[in-house]
């Protein structure tokens, strides 16, 4: 077979091909326009990737089906090849004549695009010239890329993308404008993520596959996308795909055309100008669901608790915080931890918004001196979302904190949750034990609900019979008997647990162990081969075993049933919008020096508008892990002080969450004042 020849490719290109002849195990690839008959060069197997958002770089992922691949480089006719869906999608090139040959990809410079120049002009997209023009674009502006000079300097963009996707292993696709709404994309998910967003991100939601989104975008190394996508979305995870910024750009042109309610803005001022004191009636009758969208009409004080939920949600807040004063309301949403004042409506609201809220929560309005507790489900731009009411009585009026309770919660893996591989591999094992009492440990609002719920989601729930005793039960998972407490009718943990084990249990949750009785009936229902999964509220991993201990168990039941404790925070994430490398001050230098890290550099948090000029955006998980062997049984039997036990823990190997903290700060994932706020007596 003929091969073109390399040195005539190389010298139009401007590139000494002497040197090129020295480079070992040059890349074959067929080239468009091979005849049906060619015998197609060997290849290797292609891994497919994913954009990896902390590193920006590319890893693998199971492989994709035929018709989603991109479609260039080819060789003999195939059955995708033929479909017309897929012709549809590909990219032709233009009609060139080569020989029927396969060639030596030239790779003219790795930093300026390597391959792609090449295969640019090995298809007749771009001349020589004109790659040569744009590399040399590319050496002088380090923050240019080369597919995108080239787009910017008139060369076919849908051609370009394809074979950058090519040769980066992304999957490429186009949108089948004749389809419309019906098919080419999903026009009810692009409402949802809404066209600033979509404008933004440069991204088109097409379609759902499975409980996965697949998002379309020009720009698929934009590594804010995913999670951003996930969140508008309300799904546990996302798929990339690139598509030309032509098909982007054609979306928003149609949904332009074919929207028929505009994104609203809320003329706060103006309902407040409509709230006069004494004039304000609350409509009682009681509502199992609000949809605020539809209640956009109402009455002032409606409207006004609908934005302040509406607004909570937009921002990912956790808890809305609503606090009476003499003269003025104080509205604060806690977002990543934080609270943050959002809103002053005046002081002659309280009633009214209090009162607005009990409705909506089937709460009595005319109940003012005691606390109480209730739920609310609305929909929010058309996702169901459940917040958790309470009600305190104070000076001034009454406080109300309502929670939002977040379904992605229950929708993430253990993968997501933020462990390093080892811990993440001896966490597995303990939750996938036949039995035993395995604890996560930690303050309120340290994520101890969601690594329980990532838990069971790993379990085969299809073959077994999975129950929890929650107070309350905040998230419903399917294949699994649920529980809710109520001690004032006697239906405690320790009761519910009592009556689970006569349902024959394969794997047990419980809420909380609060006292003696749970404690007890925990660890005997372990030692009879059920798998109890529990939590606690101490500061670290080894303190629950004193505590167990404390409420009332021998230590050698405590030794003989619990297989291991998970201590955990929450820790804020860098920005990546604003996040930056600087030389620590001495004090850091010298802790990091102490702690065996890099000292030279450390990441800091900055501050943008789009992390509310904090530095930091969303939260990932520490953790101290303490994995019970045959060696601390028996030392846990033999009942050690706290202090002691610690130091046994760790000289074994135990990893402590200051210790994962910093080496999350190593990884560029948060900085070194976070880890100390957050592990601060917790060493």
């Amino acid at each position: 077979m003929g091969k073109y020849n390399i040195d005539d490719i190389l010298n139009e290109l401007g590139v000494d091909g002497s040197k090129e002849k020295d480079k070992p195990g040059p890349r074959q690839a067929q080239l468009p326009g091979t005849p049906q008959n060619a015998a197609p060069a060997p290849a290797a197997p292609v891994k497919q990737h994913r954009i990896d958002r902390a590193a920006s770089t590319f890893s693998p992922l199971p492989s994709m089906p035929a018709n989603q691949r991109a479609i260039g480089v080819s060789g003999p006719s195939s059955g995708a090849a033929d479909d017309p869906a897929v012709k549809q999608k590909s990219i032709v090139a233009p009609a060139t004549t080569v020989p029927s040959a396969n060639v030596e990809i030239y790779r003219p410079d790795a930093e300026a695009g390597g391959e792609l120049g090449a295969m640019l002009v090995a298809r007749g997209v771009i001349n020589a010239e004109k790659l040569a023009a744009a590399e040399q674009i590319v050496k002088t502006s380090p923050d240019k890329r080369l597919h995108d000079v080239l787009i910017e300097q008139g060369a076919d963009e849908p051609a370009v993308q394809q074979a950058w996707a090519e040769l980066s292993n992304i999957a490429f696709e186009r949108i089948d404008f004749e389809k419309g709404l019906d098919g080419g994309f999903d026009g009810k998910l692009m409402q949802r993520m809404t066209t600033g967003f979509c404008k933004q991100y440069q991204a088109i939601p097409l379609r759902m596959d499975g409980n996965r989104a697949v998002i379309g975008t020009s720009q698929p190394d934009n590594v804010e996308l995913i999670d951003e996508a996930r969140l508008r979305l309300g799904v546990p995870s996302v798929k990339i795909v690139l598509i030309p910024g032509f098909d982007v750009r054609g979306a928003l042109e149609i949904m332009g055309e074919s929207a028929t309610k505009p994104e609203e803005t809320v003329d706060v001022n103006q309902i407040l100008a409509e709230v006069q004191e004494g004039d304000v009636q609350v409509d009682e009758k009681k509502s199992s669901e609000v949809d605020l969208e539809k209640e956009a009409g109402e009455g002032p004080v409606i409207r006004y608790v609908n934005h302040i939920i509406q607004l909570a949600i937009t921002q990912g807040a956790s808890d809305i915080h609503i606090e009476p004063s003499e003269k003025k309301l104080k509205v604060r949403f806690r977002i990543d931890g934080e609270l943050y004042e959002s809103l002053n409506p005046p002081g002659a609201m309280a009633a009214a918004i209090t009162s607005r809220i009990k409705i909506m929560a089937g709460l009595a309005i005319d109940q003012r001196r005691i606390p109480q507790d209730g739920r609310i489900r609305a929909t929010v731009a058309g996702r169901k979302v459940d917040l958790r009411v309470s009600t305190l009585p104070c000076t001034g009026g009454e406080k109300t904190v309502m929670r939002i309770l977040n379904e992605k919660s229950i929708s993430v893996n253990l993968d997501d949750l933020g462990f390093d591989e080892d811990s993440l591999v001896i966490w597995k094992k303990l939750v996938d034990a036949p039995h035993g009492v395995t604890l996560v440990t930690g303050p309120t609002g340290s994520g101890k609900t969601t690594t329980l719920y990532a838990s069971l989601r790993q379990l085969d729930r299809g073959s077994m019979n999975i129950c929890t005793v929650e107070d309350p039960v905040e998230y419903t998972l399917d294949g699994i008997t649920q529980t809710q407490t109520l001690e004032k009718a006697g239906m405690t943990f320790a009761v519910a647990l009592k009556a689970l084990l006569r349902q024959d249990p394969d794997v047990i949750m419980l809420g909380e162990i609060r006292d003696h009785e749970t404690a007890i009936t925990a660890v005997q229902a372990a030692l009879t081969g059920h798998l109890v999964l529990s939590t606690l509220h101490t500061n670290d991993a080894p303190s629950s075993i004193t505590r167990l201990v404390n409420i009332g168990l021998e230590p050698f039941l405590v030794g003989a049933a619990v297989n291991g404790v998970l201590a955990q925070r929450l820790i804020r994430r860098l920005c990546l919008s604003c996040k930056a490398q600087e030389t620590p001050s001495d004090e850091i230098g010298e802790y990091l020096t102490m702690q065996g890290l890099p000292a030279d550099q450390v990441w800091v948090a900055k501050g943008c508008e789009k992390c509310r000029k904090s530095g930091y955006s969303g939260r990932v998980g520490i953790y101290e892990l303490l994995a019970i062997d045959d060696g601390l049984r028996d030392i846990i039997a033999r009942n050690p002080n706290v202090a002691e036990f610690r130091r046994l823990c760790i000289e074994r190997g135990m990893v402590t969450l200051r210790a994962d903290g910093l080496r999350k700060v190593g990884k560029g994932i948060t900085t070194v004042q976070e880890v100390l706020r957050v592990t601060e007596g917790s060493h």
